[in-house]
Order: structure tokens, then C-alpha cells, then sequence
């Protein structure tokens, strides 16, 4: 199995090498040369099987000779050991056909966990095995953040620096990321939005003097090794309600394409997937481009439903890689033209994204409300993430059973959820005292030298 970049210049790698690399050297994201397939058979012995068990069998044809098989499964079995449901991803039905796949049971209450925590382990082992040493730096608009740090506290061969946009998380999300105590992991606060945030991280992986010099490894979505984690766990939904022998549908909430894109490629393994739905907040240039074809950057306005605040949805490349039939240098050219605002995607390539993916958008009262009802209707509490979901769902609801994907627990946004439902959803016990945990936190200038100085100074 061999990676290429979404730009076409970059040389091919192995699995372990795009994990550990991140962004291609020509500013490119890496995906598999070829897409593995499962046959539908594959597919129906799923069912039943536990949650590692299906991990296994999606991922293991896409990292080549990386690990052996039980390297893997150990490893496996090590990311999710921590996780609060002996499902780790279980259905809850919120309505005839409309169905919740609970994401949040994971160490830091996100979607994230699920990929990060198995990055982690992956990590660990290919660079126990080399004797390396990486530096790994981050951006995050709340979630990926707290989970990176979750999985690489303590590590021995990594160090890792999560950039967050300072006052545009929420509290829970940035103590998530500040209250660990562990020597060889860093928040630093940037006087910035996300993007600003990404912007830097990608014009380090630029800056190949620094990329050298700090050994620099990338643990975004931008990373091929995250999008394959999270590709499983729409089998092991799917399955459940009855695939392959019928299909399903997915809504997505999401800001930066990773989640829904992980979708993408479970569909073209074979998974019979009907719909894949994007969900957007208000923060909606994925669901405009989708509407118009126009890729086109319009600021990011903060809401309540903080990590989906992005307007340059970095795996959004890659979709549009496959959308313009593998033709890198479009891409990048395209890339390029994004720098002064935005770009037109053609017409055979918009034609292609609008039979994949449907879109909607949830105002500010649109969240707040379902919130309010679908606590009413249901009993589950939502994320405001979770009930942009929701409410986009319910216009694409049909025949075909809808699985809406629940990206954070409702805790993780307590002012929110308390202002829409009337009630607070509180901390698990594991983490009840967060409040009280001190906190290590930096705040810096959104400026790419000085960013680049603390990190340095503190590798």
C-alpha cells in the first residue's frame, strides 16, 4: 500500500511513513494509492464482532507491512481499552429510521478519541522501533486538541505543541488541554481563529529548515492515519442496521471534512451508503459549496458550536482530489487560488461532489431548539455539534434508515446546553474535579517566528 499527494509532486510513501509525515512536501495530504474493497460478504461477518474486531479488519489493508497482525490488534486493543462503553460506539434511536451513533465515550468525551487515541499507540511503536524522537504539532478548534494531548501525555519519544484559538473554546475543552501535567506536552493559546490557527501549522510544515530541525510530525486531519480510524466506525453502525444487504445514510457534523470524508472512503470500500449529509453551523462554506460550486471564504463568525468555526475545511483537498479524478496539479492550482480567497470548482467536479454529498446548515436557534426538543422527544441530550446534526438530518430523513453522527458529550459545552434545555449535563465521574485542576497554558502572538520560538525552547 502506497500514499500519494493530493498535489501530485510528493513522493509515494508507506503507511508508516504518511502517518509520521503528515503534510507532503508539496503542501499536499497524502491518500492511499488505491482504495482497498470489501466484498459484501466481508462485510456481513461484521456483525457480531466486537468493535476492535471490525477495526481490524478495515484498516489492516491499508497499512501495508507497518505492523503484523497482532502488532496491530495489540495495539487496537490498547486504544480503545479506556473508552466508557463496551461497544465504544453504540446506537441510540432517537426517532422512526433516525438513529444517534454516540461518539463521546472515549477519554476526552469526542469523536476525536477514536483516532487519536489509535495514532497514539502508532506512533509509539514505529518510533520505539526506530529510536526517533518527533515533534508534534497541532491545531484545534476545541476537540482535536484534548485529545492529541490525552494520547501522547507521558510518551516517551514525542512532544507535542496543540495551538488553540484563545477565548474561542469552550472551558471543559480548553482545561482538557491545559490541566495535564505531563512535561512533554504544551498548550499555546493564539490570538487568532482556527484557521489562523491551521494557516501556521501548514506554513511549518513549509518551513523545511524547521520541519527538520524540530523533527516535525502533523496529528490534524490532515494526517492520513486519522481519517482511516474513523472510516470504522461507520461499518460497525451500518452493520448493526442491517448492511450490506440494505443501505444506510450518514449526517455529519463537521467544519473541517475529516469525519465526513472518513464516509467517502468507507463508501468506496464497499459499504452501501445511500447518503452522506453534511452538516454545517452558520460557519457554512461547505454547505454553500456544495449549493453553488463556489469555494469561497467568508470569515468565521463564533457560535456555540465552536469546533465547526472553520472556513478552510482542510480535507476538503482531498475530496476534491477525487473529484477532479486525480488530477494533482488542478488541485493544487486551485489550493493556490484559495490563498487570495477562494475558487470555482468545474462543472465535472461539482457534478461529482453533488452526487456524493447532500448538505444543510443549523442557525444559532436551529441548534438551540433541537437541543430543547430533542431532549423532550427523545431523552438524549445533545452536543450543540450533535444537534446542528440532527436538525440537518431531518430534512434528508427517508425510507433508509439515517444515522446521525453524536460528536462530543453534551458536557463539553455546559453553558449551551443548559441555556437550551434548562439542564446541565454533568462531567463523568473520572473527570469531575477538572475544574479544580490547575492549569499550564501559553499564550502567544498569532505570529508564525514566535510560535516557532516556543517551540523550539521547550523541545
Amino acid at each position: 500500500m502506497r500514499y500519494i499527494s493530493t498535489r501530485g509532486t510528493a513522493p509515494a510513501l508507506t503507511f508508516e511513513e504518511a502517518m509520521l509525515t503528515g503534510l507532503a512536501r508539496d503542501g499536499g495530504l497524502y491518500v492511499p494509492e488505491d482504495i482497498p474493497t470489501l466484498t459484501p460478504t466481508q462485510i456481513a461477518a461484521m456483525a457480531g464482532k466486537s468493535y476492535e474486531e471490525v477495526a481490524f479488519d478495515v484498516m489492516r489493508p491499508f497499512i501495508g507491512d507497518t505492523f503484523s497482525d497482532t502488532q496491530f490488534q495489540e495495539l487496537i486493543a490498547k486504544a480503545y481499552a479506556g473508552f466508557g462503553h463496551a461497544a465504544r460506539a453504540p446506537l441510540v434511536q432517537l426517532a422512526p429510521n433516525h438513529f444517534l451513533l454516540e461518539l463521546f465515550h472515549g477519554p476526552t468525551l469526542a469523536f476525536k478519541d477514536f483516532a487519536m487515541q489509535l495514532i497514539g499507540q502508532m506512533f509509539q511503536a514505529a518510533l520505539s522501533r526506530s529510536g526517533d524522537r518527533v515533534t508534534i504539532v497541532g491545531a484545534t478548534s476545541g476537540d482535536t486538541g484534548s485529545a492529541a494531548i490525552e494520547a501522547f501525555r507521558g510518551l516517551s519519544n514525542v512532544d507535542v505543541f496543540i495551538l488553540y484559538p484563545h477565548g474561542r473554546v469552550s472551558e471543559v475543552q480548553r482545561r482538557q488541554m491545559t490541566t495535564p501535567s505531563e512535561a512533554n506536552v504544551h498548550a499555546l493559546a493564539v490570538d487568532g481563529d482556527f484557521d489562523d490557527c491551521q494557516a501556521a501549522v501548514k506554513d511549518m510544515f513549509n518551513d523545511f529548515s524547521f520541519r527538520e530541525d524540530v523533527k516535525l510530525a502533523g496529528v490534524n486531519s490532515i494526517n492520513w492515519g486519522r481519517v482511516l480510524a474513523q472510516v470504522v466506525y461507520y461499518f460497525t453502525a451500518a452493520v448493526s442496521l442491517g448492511a450490506p444487504h440494505r443501505k444506510v445514510s450518514f449526517t455529519v457534523p463537521t467544519g473541517n471534512f475529516g469525519d465526513i470524508f472518513a464516509g467517502y472512503i468507507a463508501k468506496k470500500m464497499g459499504l452501501p451508503i445511500a447518503d452522506l449529509v453534511v452538516a454545517t453551523n452558520r460557519n457554512d462554506i461547505l454547505h454553500r459549496t456544495l449549493e453553488t460550486g463556489a469555494y469561497t471564504k467568508e470569515g468565521v463568525t463564533p457560535t456555540i458550536s465552536p469546533s465547526m468555526d472553520i472556513q478552510v475545511s482542510s480535507n476538503f483537498e482531498r475530496a476534491l482530489f477525487y473529484a477532479y479524478g486525480g488530477d494533482g496539479a488542478t488541485v493544487a492550482a486551485q489550493m493556490d487560488d484559495l490563498k487570495n480567497g477562494g475558487f470555482d470548482i468545474s462543472q465535472g467536479a461539482f457534478q461529482m461532489l453533488q452526487d456524493t454529498f447532500k448538505s444543510g446548515r443549523a442557525s444559532e436557534d436551529d441548534t438551540k431548539a433541537m437541543i430543547k426538543s430533542c431532549r423532550a422527544d427523545s431523552g438524549e441530550l445533545l452536543c450543540p455539534h450533535s444537534a446542528v446534526g440532527v436538525h440537518v438530518a431531518q430534512a434528508h430523513l427517508g425510507a433508509t434508515p439515517m444515522i446521525t453522527l453524536a460528536t462530543a458529550h453534551p458536557a463539553k459545552f455546559p453553558d449551551a446546553v443548559k441555556e437550551a434545555s434548562g439542564e446541565a449535563a454533568p462531567l463523568p465521574p473520572r473527570m469531575a474535579d477538572l475544574y479544580e485542576r490547575p492549569e499550564r497554558v501559553t499564550r502567544v502572538a498569532n505570529d508564525l517566528a514566535a510560535l516557532q520560538a516556543v517551540i523550539k525552547e521547550r523541545i
